[in-house]
């Protein structure tokens, strides 16, 4: 398993990489990416360009005991493509794996560099008993 540095660097190498791209198209054709890993990763680097592009407060991931999941934007209340039930348990695997976050509920600072410049991002991970659900704060 890839360890947590260089699932970070990947994340900021999919930003560059996706950069002058419409990220929520490239969102949209997620769920049919054969690596899941490698998707999540894809996922996260572009809800952080799309959370940049829109000025959004926050995005979340959401999945529910039963396999549903929903990605809302916090600029307005919209409905984001998902991801899917697979790509969502690789976003929840390596958001825990980047931020050593292992308690069910908590938080860390995510430094992401974007091109020249960089993006505190405040993460969020919360497992409750019927959903798990990932959230990036933007600045």
């Amino acid at each position: 398993m890839k360890d947590a540095q260089n699932l970070h660097l990947k994340v900021q190498e999919l930003c560059d990489c996706f950069s002058t791209t419409d990220p929520l198209k490239e969102m949209s054709e997620i769920k049919t990416d054969d690596d899941r890993m490698e998707a999540a990763l894809k996922w996260l680097a572009l809800s952080a360009l799309h959370g940049v592009n829109n000025n959004a407060k926050k995005i979340t991931v959401k999945k529910t005991n039963d396999g549903n999941v929903s990605v809302t934007a916090e600029y307005r209340d919209t409905e984001l493509p998902s991801p899917g039930p697979d790509v969502a348990d690789h976003i929840f695997e390596a958001v825990r794996k980047m931020t050593y976050l292992e308690d069910k509920k908590g938080k860390s600072e995510f430094s992401l560099g974007l091109g020249n410049s960089s993006l505190d991002l405040t993460i969020s991970v919360k497992d409750k008993d019927d959903y798990k659900k990932v959230s990036l704060k933007f600045p």
